[in-house]
């Protein structure tokens, strides 16, 4: 019996998926188990297992192409097995996706009559009226309803996004559907041509006076010429992210300035004792901060609407740069691990974040997490709470300062951290007292080993 291959969920927050390459082809046989394509999730690309036996008979959905979690992808079935149901049955789940021409609603705005400076258009292209992950509605400038057209949910959100009418778009997917390369194709040639236009410049013109030279005449330019290029999937999840963090919750920040001389020796005595026990600044900060979450369990901690959950283990996000945003690994149960544990943890995390290898439960669940900007020369930041986490840690560089000491003025490499903290879980004096046990730990790096 034909097993049908349907988009799955390969992450918490995953609404849609988009095929990045089939590992196998039309006529190629599976095996239940066996890694059919790559899916690009909102946080990683991930390997889909087939569920069944057979032959991968009907591929429907093209590399580069999304489609909301549940619908049916491709088929697997036995070679000579009718499959023609099934093909009507992905054909009508596709339904879901079409967009639908409503009449136009004239505008309450326009004036009955237009002027020798408002003259209509010969064209008005139409706009989006809606767009969603099921479909969008667009209206028509004639004000007519046509037939239905068939158009992929990130092609729908694309074309809301850059104010492009569906109905002049011929689709190049199965049936001819409206998909992602259709709306990139379109957003070329718009911007070709505006840029076209720009370098046609105007002039203005001068009267010159008898005898003498004329003037050189100024040029207006346009507006710069510029690209759109669509978002990914976990720039979209970012976006979603931070919206329901800055704005729902009540964040407000503690700042502090440590000292970092024992620990910058500590660390250069053990790089030459054992270049095998490797570690940077950010590691110890890493095991200094789940030290001190530890002994403040109010800041290891989440709202959770009725309660405050406070979490037994120091998991901490650690933020890495990617190249289609941020994502945030989690190091398990860092106050129970060595340095030279972390250290080797953050950096095999890092790497598999940066190619797209993690797994959700790697980069999901942290009860606190750190972002350090100090490597690249920042000296002083503030971080967004990633929820439903009350805390995150801005760490700045490590920089040498003047700094009053016994009456002294005496160079210390100095370090400033900003904590974010969520209103509602954690107290100013709560946080404080946080901050206060973080620097003790790290201005005395011994007394994480007492």
């Amino acid at each position: 019996m034909a097993t049908q291959v349907v988009m799955p969920k390969l992450s918490p927050t995953m609404e849609e998926g988009q095929i990045s390459r089939w590992l196998k082809q039309e006529g190629d046989k599976v095996s239940m188990g066996e890694p059919l394509a790559e899916i690009d999730t909102d946080k990683a690309t991930m390997e889909m297992q087939a569920l069944g036996n057979g032959v991968l008979r009907k591929i429907l959905l093209k590399e580069g192409e999304s489609v909301p979690l549940g619908q049916m992808i491709a088929i697997i079935g036995e070679p000579d097995e009718d499959i023609s149901a099934l093909l009507k049955q992905a054909e009508a789940g596709s339904q879901q996706t079409q967009v639908a021409a409503p009449e136009a609603q004239p505008d309450k705005t326009a004036k009955s009559e237009t002027s020798a400076e408002q003259k209509p258009s010969a064209e008005t292209p139409a706009k989006m009226a809606s767009a969603s992950g099921n479909g969008a509605q667009a209206a028509t400038g004639s004000g007519q309803t046509s037939d239905r057209l068939v158009v992929s949910p990130l092609a729908a959100r694309m074309a809301a996004e850059a104010g492009i009418n569906l109905r002049s778009l011929t689709g190049s997917g199965p049936g001819g559907r409206i998909v992602k390369r259709d709306i990139e194709a379109a957003m070329s040639a718009s911007q070709q041509a505006e840029a076209s236009a720009t370098q046609a410049p105007q002039r203005h013109l001068r009267a010159v006076q008898p005898g003498t030279q004329p003037a050189q005449a100024p040029t207006v330019e346009g507006a710069s010429p510029y690209r759109d290029e669509p978002t990914s999937v976990m720039r979209q999840t970012i976006a979603r992210r931070l919206v329901t963090s800055i704005g729902p919750v009540p964040h407000f920040f503690l700042t502090t300035e440590i000292e970092m001389d024992r620990v910058v020796e500590m660390r250069r005595s053990v790089n030459e004792l054992d270049p095998e026990l490797k570690f940077s600044i950010n590691d110890v900060i890493i095991k200094v901060a789940a030290a001190a979450l530890i002994q403040h369990p109010q800041v290891n901690a989440s709202f959770q609407e009725r309660a405050i959950r406070y979490y037994e283990r120091a998991d901490i996000g650690v933020a890495v740069a990617i190249e289609d945003g941020l994502i945030t690994p989690v190091v398990r149960s860092a106050d129970q691990k060595s340095l030279s544990q972390i250290a080797g943890e953050v950096r095999e995390l890092a790497e598999r974040a940066r190619s797209r290898k993690l797994l959700p439960e790697e980069y999901t669940g942290a009860t606190f997490s750190i972002s350090n900007l100090g490597m690249l020369g920042i000296d002083e930041f503030t971080a967004v709470i990633n929820p439903p986490e009350a805390a995150i840690l801005a760490i700045g560089a490590v920089t040498a300062k003047p700094v009053v000491r016994d009456a002294q003025v005496v160079v210390r490499q100095m370090m400033r951290v900003t904590m974010s903290c969520d209103h509602r879980v954690i107290d100013g004096a709560t946080g404080a007292r946080f901050l206060q046990t973080f620097k003790r730990f790290l201005e005395n790096p011994l007394l994480m080993i007492v």
